[in-house]
């Protein structure tokens, strides 16, 4: 009784069931792994979300890519990183996870694939597969800092491939595609005639004091798609507002909002009040963005300080985003490390396999977890990976 495009095995895993029994027993237990804004202990005004009552809101008037007042407060927040996009090249979704199924829906017939990045989190194995859209995955490569071998990614583009898909910032990485990188992605595209959709939900997040990263929608060879949304940027996953912005060659970009605009009619899925309240909540949501910048360099701060007294594990830095990866002594298997985290130092943190990184042994932190927990569990974690190291 249950679709092939869900996975076989529905059952918790080991990690899951420890982290159950721990909570189950009672005992304390500091979440390194927290990614949700709302639950981080950040200061968030107590009217953020009044723009949500307005009365204009009680009107119900769908328009298939949003309203015009929505879509303008994108294109705005778009200029305030310095990027060009137009009004009529903006469709709203109520999530990136939707954005990329409306886009699988656009561009893939069943069987056909998708280029995603390797490692990354591990959500596109299940959009595809519930778009019945094969995600195969490219290397991320770490010489120094991570970077796309271009040339191997091109290598696997056959007649079924009909996008390539870019998380910049990488969540869990922190890596962040250059222009270098970006025009030589726009070129395999154009030659294939594939899309390249950018993920760039942490694009506000820089770590490494640098630039930002420059967004797909920034070159003109190829047919791109920008994704954005509120969940990071202003730290308001519970709205429910994401967006695409299209950019690339007029006549071809054209056709991709045509056929956003059947699929976006079809659902209607963005609630109205949140539209009409999205000029409001993006630009009073900067203290937000402010609060989680600070946290992240704060606890960017003491992971580095921590490591540096820790000569057996190496900080991978990361550019951007609000992650980090430390790479750890593998005298046990990640998932044997983990558990034991749970079970006996009350600490959970990632694995790397959870996000499909080529070897071991790896963890991975939030860096918005609150400060003190932050501290107690990452001196948990290090006094654990370098008691045999």
């Amino acid at each position: 009784m249950r679709s092939s495009r869900l996975p076989a095995d529905l059952a918790p895993n080991r990690l899951t069931d420890a982290v159950a029994r721990r909570r189950a027993g009672g005992s304390g237990l500091i979440d390194l792994t927290e990614s949700n804004p709302t639950r981080a202990g950040l200061a968030y005004p107590s009217d953020l979300l009044a723009p949500l009552a307005d009365a204009a809101g009680l009107a119900y008037a769908p328009q298939p890519f949003g309203l015009e007042s929505a879509r303008a407060a994108v294109v705005a927040d778009y200029a305030r990183r310095d990027i060009a996009t137009r009004l009529d090249r903006v469709c709203l979704a109520a999530s990136t996870s939707e954005a990329y199924a409306w886009l699988f829906k656009l561009l893939c017939d069943p069987g056909d694939r998708v280029l995603v990045p390797r490692p990354s989190y591990p959500l596109f194995e299940h959009l595809t597969a519930l778009e019945c859209v094969e995600a195969s995955p490219y290397e991320l490569d770490l010489h120094g800092h991570w970077r796309i071998d271009v040339d191997a990614l091109a290598r696997q583009v056959d007649e079924r491939t009909k996008a390539v898909l870019v998380v910049s910032p990488n969540n869990p990485t922190g890596s962040v595609i250059d222009r270098a990188e970006l025009d030589a992605l726009a070129d395999v595209c154009a030659a294939h005639d594939l899309v390249l959709i950018g993920d760039e939900v942490f694009a506000d997040y820089r770590l490494d004091g640098k630039a930002p990263a420059p967004s797909v929608i920034q070159q003109e060879h190829a047919v791109a798609v920008s994704l954005g949304g509120l969940s990071k940027s202003v730290g308001l996953p519970q709205v429910k507002v994401a967006w695409m912005a299209v950019g690339g060659p007029a006549e071809a970009a054209a056709r991709v909002m045509a056929g956003l605009e059947i699929i976006a009619d079809t659902f209607l899925s963005v609630s109205t009040p949140a539209q009409v309240a999205l000029p409001e909540l993006l630009i009073r949501g900067g203290v937000v963005r402010d609060e989680i910048r600070a946290r992240t360099a704060r606890n960017l701060a003491a992971l580095i300080a921590a490591v540096a007294a820790a000569p057996a594990v190496t900080l991978l830095p990361p550019a951007g985003g609000w992650c980090a990866v430390l790479q750890v002594p593998s005298i046990r298997h990640e998932e044997a490390l983990v558990l034991t985290l749970v079970e006996e130092d009350g600490v959970l943190v990632h694995p790397g396999y959870f996000f499909d990184f080529p070897r071991e042994a790896f963890v991975v932190v939030s860096l918005i977890v609150a400060p003190d927990d932050f501290d107690i569990g990452l001196a948990r974690v290090l006094a654990r990976v370098t008691e045999a190291a």
